[in-house]
Order: structure tokens, then sequence, then C-alpha cells
């Protein structure tokens, strides 16, 4: 749907500013039922002014100069409203008055604010959250061009009908890799974004109003899938004939008995090794996403995959101290090795993490407490479901 807009322009005398017969002259702009007078700093005398022509009858130079000046100002008037549409800056009657009088001051856009908080804010965050407000822009930018026509959008022109008709549309939204319309939660993590953004022009007095202030975000709560003792016995015994997807299940198994998230296992080190007070290994780090001290103890499982890539040559060229792999293939691969298990349920890397905690932690006894530190959590929590099997156990 495009927006469209109706503009006018006309001439009136203000008859009761009358003096000496003769009445000022004001030039009247509508814009949207919106309307505004201007003072052109000329007089008529009033029987000489003609209401609808908007013109003067008189034939004398005077009044055939004031004539050319008021088709003069009619055609810059308009001139005035389509140079904001071509510069895409908002149509409205105080700019076409700024103009008017040569008072056009910057007007800032949503490509000014992502262009500002890229640069300055990116350097703060952490890779996956660049790539996610990247496609958030992106999801906005599309958004724009689809309901108004345009390539940007001027901050001053966001009301909160704006937000509501985003949130419409990325309701409906199917991204290409995604095949499938956006959920609740992700829905609300991109208008999240968004709203970061605002209030970050808000503060910078970019724009007067934030229209996100009677906005309310809500997420739901989701319970956290994990796997099976049995889903993943099937997932480690399986002998798998590509060396791609045996080095993908190595590493997700690796994260499995360890509860370190895919962007903290490709920063994995040598040096990251150490012999804890028990005498057996164990890995120190720190979470990427929060900064967070991590000490894992090593089960037995997690320490025969460090020694099966103890000479690998991309760890050694990398420095890693296991394999480096794309998070988009290492999802991609993950289910064909779902698939080839005959695992039902979504595998992701992500999915290792929960079943630390409520599978392997578990059953090697580990108090809740101990699994929240190694998972680097800066808060103790839990999903409910993974507390439940606590309490039961």
């Amino acid at each position: 749907m495009r927006t469209s807009s109706t503009f006018s322009v006309l001439f009136w005398i203000y008859i009761q500013r009358e003096k000496g017969g003769e009445a000022p002259i004001y030039v009247r702009i509508s814009l949207d039922n919106k309307k505004l007078n201007i003072s052109l700093k000329r007089k008529i005398a009033i029987e000489l002014w003609d209401s609808k022509r908007q013109r003067s009858t008189g034939v004398d130079a005077f009044d055939l100069e004031l004539n050319e000046f008021l088709d003069h100002e009619y055609s810059m008037l308009f001139q005035y409203y389509q140079e904001l549409r071509i510069e895409g800056k908002v149509r409205s009657l105080e700019n076409i008055k700024k103009k008017y009088f040569g008072e056009t001051e910057k007007l800032y856009s949503l490509e000014d604010i992502f262009e500002y908080h890229n640069t300055t804010c990116f350097s703060k965050l952490r890779p996956n959250t660049r790539r996610l407000y990247n496609t958030s822009q992106n999801y906005i930018r599309k958004f724009i061009k689809q309901e108004f026509g345009r390539k940007d959008y001027y901050l001053q022109e966001l009301d909160y009908n704006f937000v509501l008709k985003f949130e419409n549309f990325l309701r409906i939204l199917k991204p290409k890799h995604y095949q499938k319309n956006l959920q609740h939660n992700a829905v609300m993590k991109h208008i999240q974004r968004l709203k970061k953004m605002i209030s970050l022009a808000y503060r910078m007095e970019w724009i007067d109003e934030n229209p996100f202030l009677k906005f309310q975000s809500t997420l739901e709560a989701r319970e956290r899938e994990f796997l099976s003792s049995e889903d993943l016995r099937k997932i480690e015994d399986k002998d798998l004939e590509l060396e791609r997807l045996e080095r993908v299940r190595d590493l997700f198994v690796f994260s499995c008995y360890t509860g370190i998230s895919y962007g903290d296992l490709n920063l994995l080190k040598p040096e990251n090794l150490t012999i804890g007070i028990n005498g057996k290994l164990w890995i120190v780090t720190r979470r990427m996403k929060n900064g967070n001290s991590v000490k894992v103890p090593l089960l037995r499982k997690a320490v025969s995959i460090i020694e099966k890539y103890k000479n690998d040559i991309s760890c050694q060229v990398n420095d890693s101290l296991l394999p480096v792999i794309s998070n988009q293939k290492v999802n991609q691969y993950l289910k064909e090795i779902a698939i080839a298990c005959e695992v039902k349920k979504h595998v992701t890397f992500h999915l290792a993490r929960h079943t630390f905690a409520a599978t392997v932690a578990l059953s090697n006894g580990m108090p809740i407490e101990t699994v929240s530190k190694i998972l680097g959590h800066k808060n103790f929590l839990l999903p409910r479901s993974m507390q439940r099997l606590w309490r039961e156990n």
C-alpha cells in the first residue's frame, strides 16, 4: 500500500486587518487537512481583489507585477512540495515553510541511524549479534519499499502506526532461508532491535518523540528441547561415511559433554587446557557472549575427541583445539546426521548445551549450581523442564 497526500495553495486577503482601504495578502497552504497561513508582506485595495481568481483585477503596473508575484509564489510552493517528495524528506507544512524562508535543516532518516549505530555500536557487539542487526535492518528496508514505495524513511515520520505495520509485515514474512513465517519471539526481537536504534536517535535529539513509548514487546516462554540419552548414543555410535559429517558430529558431541557453545568452541586453543586439582583435564575459558569465566571438567568422551584431533592439520594451521567449521554448515550437516541417526528432534548446535545440562550432567551427578556455572550463565536460572529433572532425581 502506498500513501497519498493532498496539497493545495490559496491566496486570500485579511480583511479584519484592513487599513486605509487596503488589506494584507496571505497564502494558505493545505496538506492532508492541515493548514498553514503565511504573510506575503504585500497589500492590495480591497475593491481590487478577486477572491475567486485570487488575483488583482487592476490593470496598472503595480497590479500586473503583483499578479506575476502571486503566480511565482504559487509555482514555488508547489515546487518545494515536490522537492521534499523527490528528496525523500518529510512532506509537512513546517518543512514547506522552512524551504520557503530558506530555513531547511538536517532531517535524519532510518539509514542515518543505521549507519551511526553500526559505526559506533558494532565494536561492542559479538559477531552473531551484528549479523542479527543487519538482518533486522534489511527487513526494515524491505518493509519501507513494499509499504511506501521508498528507499528510506525519515525519523520525524515515524509513529505508532509505523511500528504496528512493521510488526504485521514481519508476521506474514517468509524468509527464503527459513521457508515459513517468523515465530512470535523472532518478530519481537526484530522490533526490539529497531526500538533500540530509534531510542538511540531520540537520546541524541534526532527526533522529538519516541514512537515506541506505547508499544509493548512480549516474549513467549518456551521449553528448551534436549536429546535423551538414547538419541545422544545414536549420534555417538553412528558410523558416518563422510568426513564432513564425522567432524561436525564430533564437535556436537563435544559440546554435549562440556556445555560449550558453538561460538566459544571455535575460539578454544590448546592453551585453554589445564590440569585441575583433581589431576584431570579441564577447559578454562570465557564466554564470548558475556565475558563470564567458564571452567569445565572434561569427561572421558570429551577427552577422546580432543585426542582425535590433536595432530589434525587444520587445527594446527588455525591453532585451534578442534576443527573450525562455519555455523551455517554445522547446522546444515546436523540435519543430515539427525536423519541418518533416525533422531526425530530438530537438531541444531545449540541443542548440545541443553543436552549437556539435562542429560549428560544429570547422569554424572553434577549439582544444578555447578551446571549453571559451567554454562557461563550470569544468573542462576535453568529451564523449568531441566529443573524438574533434577528434582525428580
